[in-house]
């Protein structure tokens, strides 16, 4: 397996090594786990205090990783501001938007929205790179937003006929938190084509990413105490050194190995987890419109990177 803290040939045409697999498989467990771990800590705090707590201890952890491998951290003003970029749309806002969505979101629902990413990742690259879509993949975003439609429509109804706006808006947190985290990916793309190691990019972008959180918070007013109980500090360190330190490395290790779009592969099964454990934990209830939600997502990621598996990922380039 490719070291976490370098950066590997992109590998476009290749079939997955175990190398890949392993990554893949630790991305899918750690982020399958982290989003009950989410919901354990949305309304004790406020989300960005939450949030800026999770990426200082994180922040802290992948320092110094870096500093004990001896990984470059030393770099230019400019290379610093795309540092900061990341820290924005990966390592702050991405995640701040989910929390305030997990307010009136179960936690497998939250992971669903966020599978999407491989579809976002196609439509961005059309916006902004020119790239054409084809009717397979036009085919398969429509039946991934068919089955968030699907998933989320018993919250959005509500228990009857009734709207539930609030659950209309925590989706609506949810979508623009899946396109934050979406920018960022070009970001960390960008990063490692000019040979930017992964280790020395996260270390930089979480700290900037704490940074800006504290600042808004501070703006906010919030005060930075959080309840000293087991299950937020237990779902806190969970958060900060697994799902973050550990699954943001192998997953932008598998940008730089494979490409953006087709390390998007990573989303397709861990909302199966999310929702197992949001079953499990929260009642999730399953029907016939939930199953065929699920399976629409499901076979629209996958038709999605099916037809990513043999082309550059425009966002690298």
């Amino acid at each position: 397996m490719t070291s976490l803290g370098d950066t590997a040939p992109l590998r476009d045409e290749a079939g997955l090594d175990a190398g890949d697999l392993g990554l893949y498989g630790l991305t899918v467990l750690a982020w399958g786990f982290s989003w009950y771990a989410i919901k354990l800590q949305v309304g004790s705090v406020p989300p960005e205090v939450s949030v800026f707590w999770r990426f200082v201890l994180a922040a802290a952890v992948t320092m110094g990783w870096a500093m004990l491998r001896g990984a470059r951290l030393r770099f230019a003003p400019k290379t610093h501001l795309r540092f900061a970029a990341l820290g924005a749309l990966i390592f702050s806002t991405n995640f701040t938007l989910f929390y305030y969505g997990g307010a009136t979101v179960p936690s497998g629902l939250l992971s669903v929205v966020f599978s999407l990413t491989a579809v976002f990742n196609i439509l961005l690259a059309f916006l902004i790179f020119g790239q054409r879509i084809s009717r397979r993949v036009m085919g398969g975003a429509a039946l991934g937003f068919i089955g968030v439609a699907l998933l989320f429509r018993p919250q959005i109804m509500g228990t009857g006929a009734a709207f539930d706006a609030q659950a209309f808006i925590g989706l609506g947190f949810c979508i623009a938190g899946t396109l934050s985290f979406c920018f960022g990916s070009m970001v960390s793309a960008s990063n490692q084509r000019i040979g930017i190691p992964v280790l020395s990019a996260s270390a930089w972008g979480m700290t900037y990413g704490a940074l800006l959180l504290g600042a808004f918070s501070l703006a906010r007013g919030h005060s930075f105490a959080v309840p000293m109980t087991l299950p937020y500090l237990g779902g806190l360190a969970y958060l900060a050194i697994v799902a973050s330190v550990i699954a943001f490395a192998c997953y932008l290790t598998l940008i730089g190995r494979i490409g953006s779009a087709r390390a998007g592969y990573s989303t397709v099964m861990f909302p199966v987890v999310a929702l197992l454990v949001s079953t499990v934990m929260e009642g999730f209830e399953w029907g016939p419109g939930a199953l065929a939600g699920l399976g629409c997502v499901l076979a629209g990621n996958l038709l999605v990177l099916r037809r990513t598996r043999s082309r550059p990922a425009p966002e690298t380039g």
